[in-house]
Formats: C-alpha cells, sequence, structure tokens
C-alpha cells in the first residue's frame, strides 16, 4: 500500500510516467496514449469498441499475410458477433487494392486493421492513405504497430488514425510478453456511450479509491484499463523510452535509412537463383528490416549466421527477417551481416 502512494514514484499513477514519451513516439498527443496489457489483449479491447457490425456493414479488412495472432483475434470477433470469418474476413495486398475495394463495397466495411509493417515482408504501408480512404467510405480505421513502433515516423493524430496497438518486445528494446501500448484518438476520448470491457483502472482516477459501484471512465486512451498495470515491466520500458527520447526518432529513422540501404546495395547484386529480397525497394516503404526469401532450408542458413555471431530471425516456408537496429548497429555490423550471408 505504502508503495501505490508514497513511493518516490507512486505505483498509483506510475504509467503516466510513460504518457509523454509515448506521445511523441507515436504522434500523439497525451490523453491519446496508455501504456497497458500485451498487444493482442489490446487489439480484443479496441474491437469491443470500434468493431460494431451490422447486417448491412460487418467485414473487417486485413493484409494478406498478416501475423496470425492478428488474424486469430479478428476472426473470434467476427464469430462473437454471429458473423462467418469466411465471409466477413477480407484481405488486400496493399494500399490500390484497398482502395478498389472500398470503391466497389466499402458500404459493406466496419473496420480496416492492417499493420503498419507486415511482419513477413517488412513492407510499410502508407497509413495516412489507408485512413483516409477507410474514412471517406465510413469505415474504422485501426493498425497493429507491432513493427512500427520505434521504427517508422508516425503520426497517429495528425493522420486521424481511430486507435491502434503496438508490443515493446521489437524495436523497443522489451522481451516477449513486455508490456504494450495503445493509442485511441482525442474525439473519442469523452464518447462515455462506447462500448467497452470495464475494470477498476479505467475509472476516473479522482474517484477511483471510493470504491464505487458504478465505472466513471477516465477520459482519453486510460479509460480503456482494466487492471492496475506492472509496475515493474513499465519501469523497464522507461529505461529503453529514456533511450529513444535521448537519440529522438528522426535521428534513428535517418541512420535505419541508411543502414538498411546499404544493406541492400551490398546484396541486391547477387540476388537471383538462391535468394532474393521480399521487402520494397522504396526506403519510404520500409523501415529497419530486410526479408530475404531463401532456397535452402532457413533455419539452417540462420544457425550458421548465428555460428558467426550475428542474431537475426527466420519465418516458415523461407523468410530470413534481417534488421540493422539504428539504436545499435553499425555499417560495419551490416558489411559483416553480408559478408557472411553471402559466403553461407
Amino acid at each position: 500500500m505504502e508503495g501505490h502512494f508514497q513511493a518516490q514514484h507512486p505505483w498509483v499513477s506510475y504509467n503516466r510516467l510513460l504518457t509523454d514519451q509515448t506521445a511523441r513516439l507515436v504522434g500523439a498527443r497525451p490523453i491519446e496514449v496508455v501504456t497497458m496489457n500485451s498487444l493482442t489483449v489490446n487489439l480484443h479491447l479496441m474491437m469491443v469498441s470500434f468493431y460494431r457490425p451490422t447486417r448491412q456493414r460487418h467485414r473487417v479488412v486485413v493484409e494478406e499475410h498478416a501475423f496470425p495472432s492478428d488474424q486469430y483475434a479478428v476472426k473470434s470477433q467476427i464469430r462473437f458477433h454471429g458473423f462467418d470469418p469466411t465471409v466477413s474476413l477480407v484481405t488486400v495486398a496493399g494500399e490500390e487494392e484497398l482502395e478498389e475495394l472500398l470503391n466497389r463495397q466499402g458500404e459493406a466495411v466496419e473496420l480496416v486493421l492492417l499493420g503498419g509493417i507486415n511482419y513477413a515482408s517488412g513492407r510499410a504501408f502508407d497509413m495516412a492513405r489507408v485512413t483516409r480512404v477507410g474514412h471517406a467510405k465510413g469505415c474504422v480505421v485501426g493498425f497493429d504497430l507491432a513493427h512500427a513502433a520505434g521504427n517508422l515516423i508516425l503520426k497517429l493524430h495528425e493522420w486521424d488514425v481511430d486507435f491502434a496497438a503496438w508490443c515493446t518486445y521489437k524495436y523497443l528494446n522489451g522481451g516477449p510478453g513486455s508490456i504494450a501500448g495503445c493509442f485511441v484518438h482525442e474525439r473519442h476520448a469523452h464518447n462515455e456511450n462506447l462500448p467497452r470491457f470495464t475494470g477498476w483502472w479505467g475509472h476516473d482516477p479522482a474517484t477511483r479509491f471510493r470504491m464505487g459501484p458504478d465505472f466513471e471512465p477516465t477520459p482519453g486512451a486510460e479509460g480503456w484499463q482494466v487492471s492496475n498495470p506492472p509496475v515493474v515491466a513499465m519501469a523497464a520500458l522507461r529505461a529503453s523510452m529514456d533511450l529513444f527520447e535521448e537519440a529522438g526518432m528522426d535521428r534513428l529513422r535517418a541512420e535505419s535509412v541508411q543502414l538498411t540501404g546499404c544493406l541492400e546495395s551490398l546484396l541486391a547484386p547477387h540476388a537471383g537463383d538462391w535468394f532474393s529480397i521480399a521487402t520494397p525497394r522504396d526506403p519510404e516503404r520500409r523501415g529497419a528490416q530486410l526479408s530475404i526469401r531463401v532456397r535452402q532450408p532457413v533455419q539452417a542458413v540462420c544457425e550458421k549466421l548465428r555460428e558467426r555471431g550475428i542474431v537475426c530471425d527466420w519465418r516458415e516456408p523461407d523468410i530470413l527477417r534481417v534488421a540493422p537496429a539504428p539504436l545499435y548497429n553499425t555499417v560495419e555490423d551490416v558489411h559483416r551481416f553480408a559478408e557472411a550471408f553471402l559466403t553461407i
């Protein structure tokens, strides 16, 4: 109890130590962000509020080869509302196909939910355009920013995104299960009529400890909190966020473009029979990642690289994901990887 109210950084308001940094990281206003839960849990909480299907409007658009957890979550939400995912779930390859789809049947689409960057290909979506065309057809627009937060320059408030969620175990340096983040646009901040799953930590802090029977939501994203946030997990995230604050996303993004471009320039001339680059060539359409399709067992390639002290990862069936992270990787690291990979 003393930790809640009398610690140097009281637990009762500890999440707010991350608010301003998180808002700057994703291009939001402080009232629009909160640190809570894990990524898929946050996506479910957002869909409870923002996926409100009807017989006329029930479809959800996701990208092709969306991360499996996103697919599972969306399909379960569709089933929960009594619809069939084989009918209600629609996939698109990119912004052009999305725009064509919405022009044809936008009145049937309730929610557009894309990854800011596709986990497998490394392709970055034009989130401003996606939001604009989605709203033009009356759709709710949300994003899974697992591979975008801490990687791309984000402007969620300016783009008018309805909601977004992200993990902190990719570019934000946490491990699996580390606490996640959530964005809800300010125009939804005071809408108490939005359905939501509630818990006491989303209750207005001014009256939370009166222990009353009626829920009074905190204005903004904090109103979607359910349970006490894990203070130790937030303390670890603060250490990482301090580094991002010091480095600055503009500088990190510029370094990212340089490092990933260097990696591509070393590999592209050799692409052909036994490997190809799946990530877009345009720096604006990717983050700090190249996805390489290899024509030999991809796990074996990954292990051979690890034997040389190089850590990347792989995804079935044939994708090697290489991420020169600008916070700590260098041009020398990129050259070392390219030499080892081409030798293998």
